[in-house]
C-alpha cells in the first residue's frame, strides 16, 4: 500500500533515538511537495511533521502540527485502550491508557510525544505512573496533550493516538477509526455541569448540524472523514478531532 502525505513543504519524521526531527532523505522540497511511502510497513509508524522552505540561504517556517501515522497488519499486535474512551479530555480528571494484546502481556510501555518535543516514558515520568502495561495520569493538565502510543521491548512504537486535554468544552468522538456502514455518534461535553445543552456541530469548518444535544451520522462512508468540533454559544467551542473511516473488515 501507499501512504501519501501532501503539503507544500519538506517532510520529517521524529526519531526517538536522537530526540529530534530527522528530514526524510527523499522528501520533496518543491512547491506542492508530497511524500509517499511505498510498501508501508510497521516500521513507518511514527510522528510526522512538515515545514516550508524557500530561498538561498533557505528561510524555514516553524514545524506543522504533528501527525501520527499508524501502520498495522490485519490483526494489530497491540491496541491502546483509553479510559474514558475518547480522544478529548477535561483538565483535572483521571486518564487511563492501557496497551492490550492477545496474550494480555505486560511487556508494553506507554510513551508520549508532546509540546516538549521529545518522547517520554510513563514508567519513568512525573506526569504518570505505569503498572504492568497500564499508564495512569491522576490529574490531567493541558500540557498532557500529545501523541500516545505503545512501545514494545524492542523499541518499536505501535498504535499512536492523538489526545487533547482542554477545559470548558470537549467533543466526545471515537478513539479508533469508524468502519464504513456503521453509525457515528458525536456529543458535546461541558466541564463542571451535568446539564444537557444544545450545541452546533462542524466538519472542516462548515456547520453541519445546529442546536442539538448530539449528532448521529448513519451509514458512515469515506466522505465523512474530516475534522469535527462542536460549539456552544456561551460556553465556547471544543478542539478539533479527526474522524477516520476504514473499509469494512
Amino acid at each position: 500500500k501507499l501512504i501519501s502525505l501532501v503539503n507544500i513543504c519538506a517532510f520529517s519524521l521524529y526519531t526517538e533515538s536522537s530526540n529530534h526531527y530527522q528530514l526524510l532523505s527523499d522528501s520533496s522540497r518543491g512547491a506542492g511537495g508530497n511524500y509517499t511511502v511505498s510498501s508501508a510497513a510497521v516500521k513507518h509508524t511514527g510522528v510526522y511533521v512538515c515545514r516550508a522552505e524557500r530561498g538561498k540561504p533557505a528561510y524555514k517556517t516553524t514545524y506543522s502540527n504533528t501527525q501520527p501515522v499508524w501502520v498495522t497488519g490485519v490483526s494489530p499486535l497491540v491496541s491502546l485502550i483509553i479510559s474514558p474512551s475518547r480522544t478529548q479530555h477535561f483538565t483535572f480528571v483521571s486518564l487511563s491508557l492501557s496497551c492490550e494484546d492477545q496474550s494480555n502481556s505486560d511487556r508494553w510501555r506507554v510513551k508520549r510525544y508532546t509540546e516538549s518535543e521529545q518522547w517520554e516514558d510513563c514508567s519513568s515520568s512525573v506526569w504518570g505512573s505505569q503498572t504492568g502495561s497500564t499508564c495512569t495520569i491522576s490529574s490531567t493538565i493541558t500540557s498532557d496533550t500529545g501523541v500516545y502510543c505503545c512501545q514494545s521491548e524492542s523499541g518499536e512504537n505501535y498504535h499512536p493516538v492523538n489526545i487533547t486535554v482542554h477545559s470548558g468544552v470537549i467533543l466526545e468522538s471515537p478513539v479508533h477509526p469508524v468502519t464504513e456502514g456503521d453509525n457515528l455518534t458525536l456529543c458535546c461535553l461541558y466541564q463542571n455541569t451535568s446539564l444537557i445543552l444544545r450545541a452546533d456541530f462542524y466538519k472542516d469548518g462548515s456547520l453541519i448540524q445546529n442546536q442539538t444535544t448530539e449528532m448521529i451520522i448513519s451509514n458512515v462512508s469515506k466522505s465523512h472523514e474530516g475534522f469535527y468540533y462542536c460549539k456552544h454559544s456561551e460556553r465556547g467551542e471544543s478542539p478539533k478531532s479527526w474522524i477516520s473511516v476504514r473499509g469494512e473488515i
